[in-house]
C-alpha cells in the first residue's frame, strides 16, 4: 500500500546505535480479512466503527516473516522493500522462524534444523543487501530458550539457539542499513540480570540492542524503566572500569522482583536506586532498545483479562470478581487472573509507532505484533485459562467436555488460530486505543 505523504529520512545505522527521531515506518497492506470487516461495518451502516478499523489498520506495523523457503522469504522480503521504497519509509521485519519457536505452542513451527534456519537467513540478507531496515530478531528466543521449555534435558538444544542467532547477528548485522534487535521478553517475565545475561551471551553487543513487551500488553513506562535496568546491568557486569568482583556477575543486578516489588509500581524506585548507588556513572555504551506498543493503550499491570467485571486489587495486580456472571470458583479465578494473556479482553491500541520517544535509551516505539490478529487458539485445553462450566455458562455455549477445552469463555466463542483475523478483538482494540485513533 503506498500512501501520500512528505518523506522522512529514515533511521539510520551508526556507531552508537541511537536512532534519528523523524523517522516514517512503512505501511504495508492490511489483513483482507480486515478489509472484509469494514466492508461488512459499512454495509451494517456502522460508519464510526469502519472508520476505526480503518485508521487502525493503517498504523504502521511490522512485516512478519515465518517461513517458507530460502526464496519464499526473499521474495516476500523483497515485495516489502519496494513498498516502503515507494512509500520512503523504513520496513520493520520480525523474523520468527527458529527452531522449536514458541515452545512448540500456540505459535509453534520453525525451521528444523540449524542448517535450514542459516539458509532461510542467508536469503533475507540477500534480499535486503544495503537498504535500511529494523529486524525484530525472533521473539520469545531468549526469553523462551529450549531449556525453559521442558524438552531439552541435555542443552544442547539452547546450544543450538545460541547458534542460531549468532549465525543470523553476523550476517544480518554485517548489512550496511539493518539494525537487528533482539529479544528480552517483557518486565512480567525473567529477571533483570537473567535476561541481560541471556542478551550478552547472544551477542547484543554486535547488534543495535533489544526489543521488550512483543505481542503483549505491559505499560510502556514500565517496559521504559525495564529496559533501562537491562541496559544498566549489562554495563555494571561488563565494564572493568566498575570492578573486575562484578564482571560476569548478572546475578548481582537488581531486578523488578528485588529490591522492587513486580506487583507494586510504586517500589520501583528502589531500583532505580540501587543502580545510582552501583554505577560509577552514565554508560559509556549504553544498550538501546525498543518498545512494542501494539496492544498496551489500557496500561495493563499483569496479564489478566480487563473488563468491567474485572477490578484492580491489590494496586497493580489484575483480579476477577468472583460475582455475576463470571461467579467461578476462587481456583479459577486465581487461574485466570495469573495467566490469560492470550488475546485479552479489554485490551486497547497503544502509542503509534514513532523515533521520537523522547528517552535516548528507547530507539522506537513499534507496532510490532499486527494489530487484530489472534494470538492463537488461547484455549482451556492449552491451560491458557480455566472455567467451571457447571458454575456458569451462556446459552450456546458448548456442553460437552472436549469442546469447551477449546472454547473461550472470555471472548464466547472458540479463538482463530495464531495469525488469523479476530474481528471482535480487532474492533476492541481500536474501540479502545489510547491515545485514540
Amino acid at each position: 500500500m503506498i500512501l501520500a505523504g512528505v518523506a522522512a529520512p529514515a533511521i539510520a545505522k551508526d556507531n552508537n546505535r541511537s536512532g534519528r527521531s523523524h523517522v516514517r515506518f512503512h505501511v504495508g497492506s492490511p489483513n483482507p480479512a480486515a478489509l472484509r470487516q469494514i466492508y461488512e461495518l459499512i454495509r451494517q451502516r456502522q460508519y464510526k466503527n469502519a472508520e476505526l478499523l480503518l485508521k487502525l489498520v493503517l498504523v504502521p506495523q511490522a512485516t512478519w516473516l515465518v517461513g517458507g523457503s530460502p526464496q519464499e522469504v526473499a521474495q516476500a522480503a523483497r515485495r516489502t522493500l519496494l513498498e516502503a521504497k515507494l512509500q520512503q519509509a523504513t520496513p520493520v521485519f520480525v523474523l520468527y522462524n527458529i527452531p522449536g519457536r514458541d515452545c512448540g505452542s500456540y505459535s509453534g513451527g520453525g525451521a528444523q534444523t540449524t542448517a535450514a534456519y542459516v539458509a532461510w537467513i542467508d536469503a533475507i540478507a540477500g534480499a535486503l543487501r544495503d537498504r535500511e531496515a529494523i529486524v525484530i530478531l525472533e521473539p520469545d528466543a531468549l526469553a523462551n530458550l529450549p531449556v525453559d521449555c521442558g524438552y531439552d534435558p541435555t542443552g544442547d538444544l539452547t546450544v543450538d539457539r545460541y547458534t542460531q542467532l549468532r549465525h543470523a547477528i553476523d550476517t544480518l548485522g554485517a548489512l550496511p542499513g539493518t539494525r537487528v534487535y533482539l529479544d528480552a521478553g517483557h518486565s512480567r517475565w525473567h529477571a533483570v540480570g537473567t535476561i541481560a545475561s541471556r542478551l550478552v551471551q547472544a551477542g547484543v553487543a554486535d547488534t543495535s540492542g533489544f526489543f521488550l513487551n512483543a505481542s503483549n500488553y505491559q505499560p510502556t513506562p514500565a517496559q521504559v524503566q525495564y529496559g533501562t535496568w537491562i541496559s544498566n546491568c549489562i554495563a555494571f557486569a561488563s565494564d572493568p572500569s566498575d570492578g573486575g568482583w562484578r564482571l560476569g556477575h548478572y546475578d548481582y543486578c537488581a531486578s523488578q522482583y528485588y529490591p522492587a516489588n513486580a506487583d507494586d509500581y510504586s517500589t520501583w524506585a528502589l531500583t532505580d536506586e540501587w543502580y545510582a548507588n552501583n554505577l560509577s556513572g552514565l554508560p559509556q555504551n549504553p544498550t538501546h532498545f525498543i518498545i512494542d506498543t501494539s496492544r498496551n493503550g489500557q496500561a495493563h499491570a499483569s496479564n489478566s483479562p480487563n473488563d468491567p467485571t474485572y477490578a484492580t486489587e491489590p494496586p497493580g495486580r489484575m483480579t476477577l470478581y468472583a460475582q455475576s456472571p463470571y461467579h467461578q470458583p476462587s481456583s479459577v479465578i486465581s487461574t485466570l487472573a495469573a495467566g490469560s494473556w492470550c488475546n485479552l479482553p479489554g485490551a486497547g491500541a497503544g502509542a503509534r509507532p514513532t523515533a521520537a520517544t523522547g528517552n535516548a535509551l528507547v530507539d522506537a516505539y513499534l507496532w510490532i505484533k499486527i494489530v487484530g490478529e489472534s494470538d492463537g487458539s488461547c484455549d482451556a485445553a492449552g491451560g491458557v485459562r480455566a472455567w467451571d462450566y457447571s458454575t456458569y455458562s451462556e446459552p450456546g455455549w458448548p456442553t460437552i467436555f472436549l469442546e469447551q477445552q477449546t472454547f473461550d469463555p472470555l471472548w464466547g466463542r472458540k479463538d482463530p488460530d495464531a495469525g488469523a483475523w479476530f474481528p471482535e478483538q480487532a474492533l476492541e482494540l481500536a474501540k479502545k486505543a489510547v491515545p485514540r485513533l
